[in-house]
């Protein structure tokens, strides 16, 4: 009857089975930091065969945080995709160094616009095009400076 408890396992099982898929769970549904929502548009092409536009706007979630003018953001059309055809021109080789105190901003009232074309064997209707946009962007209040993506899907209506 009497003597003492005997003692808890020690953590490993706890650690295991409890501690590790909390820690998944919790990170799982902590929210990313956003600084901006994008938005993608198709702009097709005045003439039948001509470039088109994918427009992207960029809404400042933060009104300290800029869109950085250089590098350019870019768009990177998925490659499983048959509908666009990327006419961006190159982009460069290396990507100059950012600074927030010397960087110029873009205007975020207007959209980036991209060149595009309709593939010839894109299949007529309506369809989406899945792409990311890669920019850059700064805090003039923090002064830090950062790279941003955010995944996109551009309706596109092929006649």
């Amino acid at each position: 009857m009497g003597g003492t408890p005997p003692d808890p396992p020690r953590g490993c099982y706890y650690e295991e089975m409890v501690v590790g898929p909390l820690l998944v769970a919790v990170l799982a549904v902590t929210p990313v930091s956003r600084h901006f929502d994008v938005v993608a548009v198709f702009e097709p092409p005045t003439k039948a065969g001509g470039e088109g536009a994918v427009a992207v706007s960029f809404r400042a979630l933060d009104p300290d945080v800029k869109l950085n003018e250089t590098p350019a953001p870019r768009l990177k059309l998925d490659l499983v995709q048959a509908v666009l055809e990327d006419r961006q021109p190159p982009a460069p080789a290396a990507a100059p160094d950012y600074d927030p105190a010397t960087a110029r901003y873009l205007d975020t009232q207007k959209p980036v616009r991209f060149k595009v074309a309709v593939s010839k064997a894109a299949p007529k209707g309506a369809q989406e095009v899945k792409a990311s946009v890669v920019y850059f962007y700064c805090s003039t209040r923090e002064a830090w400076c950062r790279r941003g993506s955010a995944d996109v899907l551009i309706p596109v209506t092929v006649r």
